[in-house]
């Protein structure tokens, strides 16, 4: 491996080090296909101006091999791109992490299901686990022992936190029969046919009906239409199916969604919220109302929902978002196919793994940028807006703590001025700002003369301010975190980000998602992240960016005086 024929060229965009880091010029030449294949099997951690740190994780292996990328293809890929040679350890990591995934499978036989092994011992070695072992005992034989299967998903949670994937061959129930068809026309006329990504990700995840189809995770950008793969998905299983998603707004986009795009009767789709609880072919709830119980000692009490219709198929939208007690739940429906969607497979809590477990490792992941240049959604341009801490402010700013530093900086109030300004230069684009405090967007709502959707907006209500702001009727429109998921606001092109929650990766994608649908006239997209200079919060600006560099984004880093030059005689120069 040290100094082989052909490996190592100064030219090369990879730095392969020992700690199992991989360095990525993004001078070099052949960034972008650099960029684009890393991401398949290594984590982004950092993204300066002129090299991108990633990992290899055992994680990030195993994704990449279930989604059928091996080792040989890895180490061909690390050795031709690498300036230096790869270090010995980094190739074996990667050989035994691909390795490892099937060491361990579930198989069904004779109506049971198993953990089988075709490597003599291992069976035996990770049933001296305590946690492996109370749920599975010692009957068995030497290849394979009997699962309960109700302990199918607790098995290969146990498994993958003492290192090692279990790939699930065990099957699914076909649950209660339900077809779905597409339209060839939508409801505003206009020819409707699934992507060809759209149909690609659909057959991924079904694998046509076999065992090693049925469960995992799609990732697609924001604007790129998981909605229709989703579909596309229910149209393959044809049974009854449950989608899960963050609220009751995104419940009636996607049920708009089904009734615009298949023949579904309206009568089949049911709406399972704290508004109503109509459980039909289709039904679609939200995690809040999955989550709800009267006190924290109580029972869930709508648990039962998992159970009540013999569903052939549970969506996840917005997976990455997934809390915890369905995790718990979605644990004793492992014989129910189970696809997850997300723009982002990164959780702040990093329970990456829980999602690999139950729901499914990562089936499709295509690279935003791809979509892009595709035409499938806006190009965009990013932009930091670097603003000053004004005088007055800043003693108390050096004397507080620094979670109340964060929140200064964020609430910065010489942010309002440039968020008048970019409102200005874009006053014939429809613009959405979003922040994290509500008192911040009050204030500029009133500024503005502007609507305001927090949490506390009534649905119907929140429904109205969309159809207004999608018809052209309200150019600007200010939402608190709710406006992060599942909003579907496909003639929004400007994002102004006025603040945001610390450091996080997800958040600052799904924000940006909002305004990638394509725009009907060409017309790019605008990103704008107003941060406080030399603050905590521009600390914290650097993490949130992380995800979108990752993806082929770059951030142009303005001084407020060079966005809006008036401002500057409201700096201090120091």
């Amino acid at each position: 491996m040290n100094g082989a024929p052909g490996e190592g060229s100064p030219s090369q965009p990879l730095t392969v080090q020992g700690d199992r880091t991989v360095l990525l010029e993004v001078n070099a030449p052949g960034f972008a296909e650099a960029r684009d294949f890393l991401s398949r099997f290594a984590e982004l951690e950092k993204s300066p101006e002129f090299f991108h740190t990633y990992r290899i994780t055992p994680l990030s292996i195993w994704n990449a091999a279930a989604a059928g990328l091996d080792a040989a293809s890895i180490l061909e890929f690390l050795r031709a791109r690498s300036r230096y040679p790869v270090p010995p350890n980094v190739e074996r990591d990667v050989q035994e992490n691909i390795r490892k995934f099937g060491l361990l499978r579930l198989e069904r036989a004779g109506g049971e299901v198993y953990l089988c092994s075709s490597e003599p011992g291992l069976l035996r070695d990770v049933t001296r686990n305590p946690a492996v072992k109370k749920l599975i005992g010692l009957a068995g034989e030497a290849e394979r022992l009997r699962v309960p299967p109700e302990h199918r998903g607790e098995v290969k949670q146990a498994l993958i936190r003492i290192g090692y994937p279990v790939e699930d061959l065990a099957g699914y129930a076909v649950g209660a029969p339900f077809a779905l068809s597409f339209r060839e026309c939508m409801g505003d006329g206009a020819l409707f046919q699934v992507r060809p990504y759209q149909r690609d990700a659909a057959d991924v995840f079904y694998a046509g009906g076999t065992e090693r189809g049925g469960s995992g995770v799609i990732v697609l950008p924001c604007g790129a239409g998981k909605t229709v793969v989703g579909l596309a998905v229910m149209e393959r299983v044809a049974a009854r199916t449950l989608i899960l998603t963050t609220n009751v707004v995104a419940v009636r986009q996607w049920r708009a969604e089904i009734l615009d795009k298949t023949g579904v009767a309206p009568a089949d789709i049911g709406e399972y919220t704290g508004e109503s609880k109509e459980v039909k072919p289709i039904t679609i709830a939200t995690y809040q109302i999955l989550t709800y119980r009267r006190r924290k000692s109580d029972p869930f009490v709508h648990f039962d929902l998992f159970s009540a219709n013999a569903w052939g198929l549970v969506i996840y939208d917005e997976v990455h978002l997934l809390p915890a007690p369905v995790f718990r739940v979605t644990a004793e429906i492992q014989a129910t196919r189970r696809l997850g969607l997300t723009a982002t497979l990164v959780r702040e809590d990093h329970k990456e793994d829980e999602v690999f477990s139950l729901i499914g490792p990562k089936k499709c992941d295509v690279p935003w940028k791809v979509l892009e240049r595709q035409g499938w959604i806006a190009q965009a341009r990013c932009i930091e807006v670097r603003v000053p801490i004004p005088d007055a402010l800043r003693p108390r700013y050096q004397s507080s703590s620094a979670r109340a530093q964060f929140r200064l900086a964020s609430e910065n109030p010489a942010k309002e001025a440039v968020i008048e300004f970019l409102v200005e230069k874009h006053k014939d684009d429809r613009k959405l700002i979003i922040g994290q405090y509500l008192d911040q967007l009050a204030l500029l709502a009133r500024r503005l003369g502007a609507p305001l959707i927090t949490g506390k907006t009534p649905n119907r209500e929140r429904e109205r301010l969309y159809n207004l702001f999608r018809e052209g009727e309200i150019p600007l429109l200010l939402v608190s975190k709710v406006g992060n998921f599942a909003i579907d606001l496909p003639d929004a092109s400007v994002a102004i980000q006025v603040s945001g929650t610390f450091g996080s990766r997800q958040e600052e994608a799904q924000r940006l998602g909002r305004i990638l649908r394509p725009k009907s006239n060409g017309a790019p997209a605008w990103f704008y992240s107003l941060v406080t200079r030399e603050s905590k919060e521009s600390d914290f600006a650097n993490h949130r960016q992380l995800f979108l560099t990752e993806q082929g984004y770059a951030y142009e880093i303005r001084d407020v005086d060079q966005v809006m030059p008036s401002a500057q005689g409201g700096e201090q120069k120091r």
